[in-house]
């Protein structure tokens, strides 16, 4: 009797081990930039293993298809990404040979964070001569919390839709990041008030979400094409068009090369400011905007 009921119990051991139930199962998501490993967490919670292809050191244009991200997608549940070309030299490549039928374009595995918010700067002419253009417009939406907010809101529902069971604790998710994430806002805005109006000069083009929003004006670009090192004799019209129309500051990512608005520095007096363009490893998104307004305030203190 004792040994019967002993095997009947290794035997449900045994079927929940080969069936785990899928209320259980943890999903498993690739980001592919660590704004939306952050994002992602914040609304998925313990229900989702966040995995971000790129680091805040890193250019999201230039990534390697290496194998150890092929076989992360290979395994994802759902892809969230920037989108907008942005990711166009590696991306695809990752998607085809991962072979994942659940996060190809089409499917609602496949989230771009570009498809959910209003573009700007879209080109009227698309000539790649020209440098790094981006057809659908700039992508760096990130910059931008309300657009930020705006994401969320979309990346839910595609939470909800592959995994239904926990709906509840998804929108319960949202509504607490929305709530911090409001206040937040306030905070900043109130602190960035003195920052209107500030004449800047930008590495590459990248910031434009973060200008709109603080209300800062963009007086020279120090790439002539956009993704392109500047040239000498770029750079030495910049100087001379500055001459003109100063500006106060110079601002660029943390992993860009710093020289030529270095150069500019020297030649002009203007402070650099290094903003981190993305948050770092498990930073969440409040931390990381703090981290991002602080220099522009203190540079203009």
């Amino acid at each position: 009797m004792f040994d019967h009921l002993r095997k009947r119990h290794w035997l449900s051991v045994l079927l929940l081990t080969l069936c785990p139930s899928t209320a259980f199962a943890q999903l498993t998501i690739f980001a592919c930039e660590p704004e939306w490993a952050a994002l992602t967490r914040a609304l998925a919670g313990d229900e989702a293993k966040v995995y971000s292809a790129t680091t805040d050191q890193q250019d999201p244009h230039h990534i390697q298809a290496r194998p150890s991200l092929i076989a992360k997608v290979r395994r994802a549940d759902l892809l969230v990404c920037t989108g907008a070309e942005l990711e166009v030299g590696w991306l695809p490549l990752l998607l085809r040979k991962a072979g994942n039928a659940k996060v190809q374009p089409g499917q609602v595995g496949y989230f771009m964070a570009t498809d959910h918010v209003s573009m700007l700067e879209k080109p009227t002419v698309l000539d790649r001569s020209l440098g790094d253009i981006h057809a659908a417009g700039n992508p760096h939406v990130h910059l931008d919390p309300y657009r930020m907010q705006q994401v969320a809101i979309a990346l839910v529902s595609s939470l909800v839709k592959i995994d239904p069971s926990n709906e509840k604790d998804y929108q319960e998710n949202l509504r607490t990041f929305t709530l911090e994430w409001r206040s937040a806002i306030s905070q900043w805005e109130k602190q960035a008030e003195r920052l209107q109006g500030k004449r800047i000069v930008v590495n590459h083009n990248n910031w434009v979400y973060l200008e709109r929003w603080l209300g800062l004006e963009r007086l020279a670009v120090l790439e002539a094409r956009p993704g392109l090192a500047p040239s000498s004799s770029h750079l030495s019209e910049v100087l001379t068009q500055l001459s003109a129309n100063p500006a106060e500051m110079i601002l660029l990512a943390g992993y860009q090369n710093d020289k030529p608005a270095l150069w500019l520095s020297k030649k002009t007096g203007l402070r650099v400011v290094s903003l981190p363009f993305s948050p770092s490893s498990e930073e969440n998104l409040i931390h990381w905007f703090n981290r991002l307004l602080q220099p522009l305030l203190k540079a203009d203190s």
